[in-house]
């Protein structure tokens, strides 16, 4: 469409928004990295200022009557339409918001992070809960005036996964306590393999270079992003050619260092395979969901780095590293040992089995939260409670507790349900590659893993969100979302560890 003016101002229109977003994003980056504690006020201040730009620019009366009449072209193309289609939903959608209100919900998640970061280090949930009284309020409000069908939650689960609800999230966990809960109790009952091992001193530096080595096996370039540390380890993107990662380390634990790593980059070969730089700003350069951009961490992570024949390939390499650790560990024991089952506190090191169990308590949390049922006091507890429940576990303080996470502080609410669709979807689409990719263990174990980040790139990247998930993923595998695809892979991978 390079002779349609009226095309054209529209890229340009939304490159100068997404300028804006990514220069946020920098900001958000460095609050979280480098940024010395006595900067959270001014900083802030300069996203909120920030923010009120760009929703400005989104809500331009002219933008509004260009996106009708595109809307309307018969001479754009396909991909041209869809992108207008997209644009004019989210334009619909942000009409909605106010200034004041945009700016408010910026200034109370800045200052969540921050109060929550202290929380945590300090683990007194009374330090977060004013601010997060404050984010609650605002959500609230929020799903008021979007407006829904059947469940106020359903306002929020748009943003993140447009189309799904809080029926098909209670179906599909439905689908997990009846199937994967009673599974993951039955693995607790079987003899523990040895992970001994693992709860030993492992360097940062040499954690560090070994992950960083591995990341860029799978394909993750350092030319074009880097790694840094955080209090939670996150990706993050400022355009195309600069997708970034931050981790964390336990220097008396081996798994979430380089867990983290393989994570995290697994989001960044995600967005370094979208088609970012010929569409810059505009839905079919952007990431299709969160559930689908967590397929692919959660891909990475455990269908691959957890996986046999990637250890069969690689352990070697780590004996080297630590030889004083691992010189009497075979390549079966440590598969098994990073492999391990267990109740346990922290989200982000939990096994495959038990991690949905996390997921499920944050979203009855979260629901409950937004209709009223609990109040913001009523966190730690209602936490602890379910954590008793469905693992027979209660944290002892709330930094193992109900600070672990840091989404609330962004008032992400709505995010949560997607970690688990996401690894639900790995599970589809691994199943789909092992066809269509022939001796993918091969290629596993040889440490050629290629072959499996271009599938990735031609099959689910190249489209942008221009298609909708159940589209997508009905396009690769045959179907839309089938949990009986996880339960086959988990009980084919646990059912030999454990003997079950």
């Amino acid at each position: 469409m390079k002779n349609n003016k009226k095309y054209q101002d529209f890229c340009q229109h939304l490159r100068k928004i997404t300028d804006i977003r990514h220069a946020i994003d920098v900001m958000s980056w460095d609050h979280q990295t480098y940024m010395p504690k006595n900067g959270a006020e001014a900083r802030g201040q300069q996203v909120a200022t920030l923010e009120s730009v760009a929703h400005t620019l989104w809500l331009d009366e002219k933008f509004g009557v260009l996106l009708k009449e595109l809307s309307e072209d018969s001479s754009l193309g396909a991909n041209e339409l869809a992108n207008v289609r997209l644009v004019l939903r989210d334009y619909t959608r942000k009409k909605k918001y106010t200034l004041e209100f945009v700016d408010e919900m910026s200034r109370a998640t800045s200052a969540g992070f921050s109060a929550w970061h202290e929380a945590k280090v300090k683990k007194d949930f009374s330090i977060f809960e004013p601010v997060l009284k404050k984010i609650v309020e605002l959500k609230r409000q929020e799903c008021e005036f979007l407006g829904y069908e059947d469940h106020p939650y359903n306002a929020l689960l748009v943003d993140f996964e447009p189309g799904l609800t809080v029926k098909k999230v209670d179906e599909v966990f439905t689908d997990v306590k009846a199937q994967l809960f009673p599974f993951t109790k039955e693995v607790f009952k079987r003899a523990k393999p040895n992970r001994e091992f693992l709860h030993m001193k492992y360097s940062k530096a040499k954690q560090l270079e070994f992950s960083e080595k591995k990341i860029k096996q799978m394909g993750y370039s350092f030319d074009g992003g880097r790694a840094d540390f955080a209090p939670h380890p996150f990706c993050t993107t400022f355009g195309p050619g600069d997708v970034r990662i931050t981790l964390w380390v336990d220097e008396e634990f081996f798994n979430p260092m380089f867990f983290a790593a393989v994570h995290e980059a697994g989001h960044a070969l995600y967005e370094m395979g979208l088609p970012s730089k010929e569409n810059y700003g505009l839905p079919a350069g952007e990431a299709i969901s969160m559930a689908f951009h967590e397929s692919q961490s959660r891909f990475w992570e455990n269908c691959i780095a957890r996986s046999r024949p990637y250890w069969e390939g690689s352990f070697k390499e780590l004996q080297k590293e630590f030889p004083e650790n691992l010189s009497s560990v075979s390549v079966e024991e440590f598969y098994k040992g990073v492999n391990y089952v267990e109740p346990s506190f922290v989200r982000v090191e939990a096994d495959e089995l038990t991690y949905h169990a996390h997921i499920y308590i944050r979203y009855l949390i979260e629901k409950a939260l937004i209709t009223n049922e609990i109040q913001v006091s009523d966190v730690p507890k209602f936490w602890n409670d379910r954590y008793e429940e469905f693992l027979g576990i209660r944290p002892e303080n709330d930094a193992e507790g109900c600070l672990q996470d840091v989404h609330w502080s962004y008032g992400s609410f709505g995010y949560f349900p997607t970690y688990s669709l996401g690894s639900f979807i790995s599970a589809q689409l691994l199943a789909t590659m092992k066809k269509d990719i022939s001796g993918f263990d091969d290629l596993v174990r040889s440490g050629n893993l290629t072959p499996i980040r271009q599938w990735l790139n031609t099959n689910v990247h190249s489209h942008g969100r221009l298609l909708t998930s159940n589209e997508l993923l009905k396009r690769v595998t045959g179907s839309e979302l089938q949990f009986k695809f996880f339960m086959d892979y988990a009980r084919e991978k646990y059912g030999k560890i454990y003997g079950i």
